[in-house]
């Protein structure tokens, strides 16, 4: 069966930190009760799958399609992500309602160490919406050493070295493995990442998780990982690549790029077999087309163009959009 582009149903994740964002600015149709706090857009992992929403191979989970089409799907660039039997990326839409974790994600080395077949975790966010004020944590503060940091935890004292970053809609932050970091309340964020779901804990804020206890840190292996090098880092600027373009980030696992059309102006592209792309419009309304199928994108939703699609066109419906284009390197 020929490949076209390929649009998926949502997993939803029920945490602790969620809330009605994704229905309540967003217009998502979401369970009548209850919180939501993340959508897995686009999702390959063993826990969550998202599926085939259109076309022949609606109802096909994104695991069956990397089994039945292989390079096909992510291109010869991914080679090493079909040996592992992982779809390289995952795409999230997350709902801070609440503050997140403050946390760590381990690298590729250290989790096939201590994770199995996991992967690490190298991710990016764009900020769909902020509150005022709004803040992530990124890196720690100047003259933090593990010691300290150990110590500061036992005791409780653990924000005196927590780097915080005032954010609004449209920054973009980077975040490679080992960066300590957390998503503070009142954001709504776009989030590219490796295909992993391994997170190490080490402050969560003093609360209660649904069942009524604390939820696990995991202090040992989060001080085996963090870049204490990362002090007290700012935001990214992005690299504007042509009129249409700009470089968001930019990593061994994946780049992201923003790319801002109006109507007279189309984006032409063509998968050769060497990457998939995922466009995502966060701003208006398109429509993509590639083969003899196309698909309409509403603010916020992705679309998978395989590796082996050939010419695609994304077209802007009304006057002008705005959207994510991600791809490996």
């Amino acid at each position: 069966m020929n490949l076209y582009p390929l649009l998926f149903e949502p997993v939803l994740k029920d945490y602790i930190w969620g809330g009605r964002n994704l229905e309540e600015k967003l217009g998502r149709d979401l369970p009548d009760e209850g919180i939501i706090a993340e959508s897995w857009e686009i999702a390959g992992h063993k826990d969550g799958t998202t599926a085939v929403s259109n076309g022949p191979l609606a109802g096909t989970p994104l695991t069956q399609l990397l089994t039945t089409h292989g390079l096909d799907l992510i291109g010869t660039r991914s080679q090493w992500a079909l040996e592992r039997d992982k779809f390289p990326l995952l795409i999230k839409i997350l709902d801070a309602n609440r503050t997140l974790s403050v946390q760590v994600h381990p690298d590729d080395q250290y989790a096939l160490g201590h994770e199995g077949n996991e992967l690490g975790k190298t991710e990016m966010w764009v900020v769909l919406d902020a509150q005022p004020s709004a803040e992530i944590i990124l890196g720690v503060t100047a003259d933090t050493t593990p010691e300290q940091f150990r110590q500061a935890i036992e005791a409780g004292e653990l924000e005196p070295h927590l780097h915080r970053i005032t954010v609004q809609t449209g920054d973009h932050i980077c975040v490679p493995a080992g960066s300590l970091h957390a998503i503070m309340d009142g954001l709504l964020i776009a989030e590219i990442q490796q295909n992993s779901n391994t997170t190490y804990r080490v402050y969560d804020w003093n609360r209660l998780g649904h069942d009524g206890q604390p939820r696990p840190l995991h202090i040992d292996r989060a001080l085996d990982v963090i870049n204490f090098a990362q002090v007290e880092p700012s935001l990214p600027h992005p690299t504007p690549l042509d009129a249409q373009r700009e470089m968001l980030c930019h990593n061994q696992y994946f780049t992201v790029e923003r790319v801002a059309l109006t109507a007279e102006e189309p984006f032409m592209g063509h998968n050769d077999g060497q990457t998939f792309e995922i466009w995502g419009v966060i701003e208006g309304e398109a429509m993509v087309t590639g083969g003899d199928t196309a698909v309409s994108l509403s603010a916020v939703q992705f679309v998978l163009l395989p590796a082996a699609l050939g010419d695609f066109q994304i077209e802007v419906v009304g006057d002008t959009a705005v959207f994510l284009r991600t791809y490996t390197p």
